[in-house]
């Protein structure tokens, strides 16, 4: 499980995952490994990828059945960079991931992962234990960006610019709804109400009045104990990618355009209803700021490898971090590979310089 100067590095791509960003994960290995299995004149340091999907219960599939789910039986050569194993590692659980690996003689793992499962700690504290180099943010940072209350929390103990918020407990709502309801009103409306430890906007609402907001509370309720209450502001959403270690640099600041009332699942996820603009319309210093403020987010998680960071401008030039994100969408048109191509990297030498990170992290 040794990088050698002989062979190309192996990379165990693992991807889809038991959270409802399963098929996001999916689509962005799918990219990942088109990447890699083109054909180039230079291929020396392009590495090699062994793709693992997880399926939503947890269960592993070989890497020939993996191959065909993400790339959803295509007709697409497999050459060096896309290997193939066994039917016999079909349909075992994590706790055969060791095994895997060995058998695989793996350097290196891109936990491909989005939300819960995955993005979260859980993963990242199992290659750990098997002392293996992993791209991405480590256990801690991992777990901040999660959640959502423990990741302002960091932001606040770093002086970061956020929004108004409040926690609140399933067991305090259900206890005492009447005492959330009049403890969350100097916030005031409209707010948003997501709950903490979920990705991809499941789950968020956004609420006018007080007949709404227990509607909110209930659902945010039925998928995490802790719930995040947020002052809503009217702003533009940009986003900022981050890529290092120790000296982590930022890409340009991108800006995330479309017609709903917010930035949520459906529009996130389906086609044409958001758009993506890179560089942002910003002037010198709303830029400059922005990018400075992505560092400082990444460094107050702990983060590394890479990350995207969120920010609310509101019309009055008020620049809010909004949340980072330690694993984001990593397909050819996400936001983060577009705001590093406007930087001069291409997509395949970006997973390349990852793969890079994940070495240079690696104890």
């Amino acid at each position: 499980m040794t990088q050698t100067t002989s062979s190309p590095t192996t990379v165990l791509l693992l991807c889809g995952g038991r959270s409802d960003e399963h098929n996001v994960s999916l689509a962005s290995a799918r990219s990942v490994i088109t990447a890699l299995t083109e054909v180039s004149a230079d291929t020396s340091d392009i590495p090699r990828v062994i793709p693992i999907v997880i399926d939503r219960t947890g269960n592993l599939y070989s890497a020939e059945a993996s191959a065909q789910i993400i790339l959803e039986e295509r007709d697409i050569a497999p050459h060096d960079a896309l290997l193939t194993a066994d039917e016999a590692v079909t349909e075992h659980g994590l706790s055969n991931l060791e095994t895997l690996i060995g058998e695989l003689e793996v350097d290196v793992v891109f936990p491909l992962l989005h939300g819960p499962y995955g993005e979260d700690g859980s993963v990242q504290g199992l290659l750990q234990l098997l002392d293996l180099p992993y791209v991405g943010a480590g256990i801690l940072a991992s777990a901040l960006g999660m959640d959502k209350l423990a990741m302002k929390a960091a932001f606040f103990a770093a002086g970061l610019p956020q929004v108004a918020y409040q926690a609140v407990t399933r067991f305090d709502w259900q206890l005492a709804p009447e005492m959330v309801i009049e403890r969350l009103s100097p916030l005031g409306y409209p707010l948003f109400v997501k709950p903490a430890n979920l990705g991809s906007s499941v789950g968020i609402s956004k609420v006018e009045d007080e007949s709404s907001l227990w509607d909110a509370l209930g659902l945010a309720a039925t998928f995490d104990r802790r719930i995040i209450v947020e002052e809503a502001v009217t702003a533009r959403e940009l986003e900022v990618g981050v890529l290092g270690n120790d000296e982590p640099a930022a890409s340009p600041v991108g800006e995330i355009l479309y017609d709903s009332d917010f930035y949520d699942y459906d529009t996130k996820y389906s086609a044409d209803k958001a758009r993506l603009q890179i560089p942002a319309d910003l002037d010198d210093a709303t830029t400059s700021q922005c990018r400075t403020l992505a560092l400082d987010a990444f460094n107050a998680v702990g983060a590394q490898g890479l990350a995207r960071v969120d920010f609310f401008l509101t019309d009055r030039g008020r620049l809010f971090v909004n949340e980072i994100n330690t694993m984001p969408g990593f397909t050819h048109t996400s936001m983060y590979p577009k705001l590093w191509e406007a930087a001069g990297y291409n997509y395949r030498d970006l997973i390349v310089e990852l793969v890079r990170l994940a070495f240079d992290s690696h104890h």
